[in-house]
């Protein structure tokens, strides 16, 4: 089997880690019974460039007992677990990650998987899908699946360009991803990872979130139940509105960049925070990224700015600035959660994989069915993922009366 990892004999290690992932993953474990019986993906390659982390791996052994042939790169070249690969390998997964790769590495490795000449692809963040449409348009696959708010964004550029060739499902769009997944996940692992880099108490500082989508909302909501007071700084008024009314401040990037101790940028976007923010903040501060791709920061730079860089804790580097100042970067400005802690909880990746799972069913299931474009899974997947997790956190879910759905499906009823 052909695979390129950090180190085989870590296999051990990560094979606990998985399976304690797993135990959390009730939705997941309950498509994989399923797909044991029912081998719906026999057949297919399945070409994953997801983060390589425990509850990843929980996706690839679900794949693989459906029948596919599951092969994954890392996402993201600092949220490789090395251990969970070696455990994956073992597993008889050919795995392309390496924790720290640089740069011409990661793209050998997602080329490593498409000369698997996959029939799914699996993306977070749309870099496989991006060389898929560049360097390997040699590659024809039924589908593609988007994890991220970020590579949708990515997707949906191609589509309106007209470049998109093949059909994607938008897993973020999915109610039972997005609403949780960003919202829960981002907001506790963010904090987490920050915490584990710098171990600051966040409990009175100033803590400023650049974007309030779903992940900058949580983020957010985490900080402010930390004893922290939030700073929000957006583009968009009505999130703008919602930060207001959700009690926290809304200021410009460059009023915010006065008053931060912490930054976390969640936006998706290209250098939110720049010179001009800088030059502006106290000694001491921390930015942090929890956006899919390190150009939130604009590290370069604060890098030519600086007279010193140095690591002074596992995961966080001090800029010294000419004029003494010091502003420090946590995980290298990548994923703070994935860089510096171990990504989202298991119980709310526990449905966003269960969506992929799920998608890449439905993207064989409607082979040759599908144009190119941006599509989002049948809503009763979406409320199905969320009854098997209600019910697996003591949950109960009320049903309509025939009065009750005979009043709501007609019209005739008034006063």
């Amino acid at each position: 089997m052909n695979y390129d990892i950090a180190n085989p004999d870590l296999a051990p290690q990560g094979a606990r880690r998985v399976e304690w992932a797993g135990r959390r993953m009730t939705v997941l474990g309950t498509v994989r019974e399923r797909f044991v019986k029912e081998k719906p993906l026999k057949g297919h390659v399945v070409a994953a460039c997801l983060h390589v982390t425990a509850e990843t791996a929980n996706l690839m052994l679900a794949l693989r007992d459906g029948g596919a042939e599951p092969l994954l790169c890392a996402s993201n070249p600092l949220s490789t677990q090395d251990d969970v690969a070696a455990a994956l390998v073992a597993e008889g997964i050919p795995v392309f990650a390496i924790r720290g790769e640089d740069p011409e590495t990661y793209y050998k490795h997602i080329n490593a998987v498409l000369d698997h000449a996959p029939a799914v692809t699996m993306d977070d963040g749309a870099d496989l899908a991006t060389v898929l449409h560049t360097d390997r348009r040699d590659i024809e696959v039924i589908g593609s699946t988007e994890e991220t708010t970020t590579g949708v964004i990515r997707l949906r550029a191609m589509a309106a360009d007209g470049t998109l060739r093949v059909p994607v499902v938008a897993v973020n769009d999915s109610a039972t991803k997005h609403l949780f997944d960003n919202h829960y996940g981002t907001g506790q692992s963010t904090l987490d990872g920050i915490i584990r880099a710098s171990n600051i108490l966040l409990a009175g500082l100033n803590v400023v979130v650049v974007g309030y989508g779903d992940c900058g909302r949580g983020v957010a909501k985490r900080a402010d139940g930390m004893g922290s007071h939030v700073i929000v700084v957006e583009v968009d008024p009505i999130r703008a509105l919602a930060a207001a009314m959700d009690g926290h401040r809304v200021l410009t990037a460059s009023d915010a960049a006065e008053e931060g101790d912490v930054f976390i940028t969640v936006t998706g976007n290209k250098h939110v925070l720049r010179a001009e923010h800088f030059e502006k903040m106290k000694d001491g501060v921390i930015l942090a990224n929890a956006g899919h791709f390190d150009i939130e920061i604009d590290l370069a730079s604060l890098g030519a700015d600086a007279s010193e860089r140095r690591n002074v804790r596992d995961n966080l580097d001090e800029y010294v600035l000419a004029d003494g100042r010091r502003i420090l970067v946590a995980a290298e400005g990548r994923l703070v959660n994935l860089g510096a802690a171990e990504g989202h909880p298991a119980d709310v990746m526990d449905m966003s994989f269960s969506n992929q799972a799920l998608a890449a069913e439905w993207l064989i299931a409607n082979e040759g069915k599908l144009e190119p474009g941006i599509y989002t899974l049948p809503p009763e997947i979406d409320e199905h993922v969320a009854a098997i997790k209600l019910e697996a956190l003591g949950g109960g879910l009320e049903k309509l009366t025939e009065e009750q759905a005979s009043y709501l499906s007609g019209w005739q009823e008034g006063t």
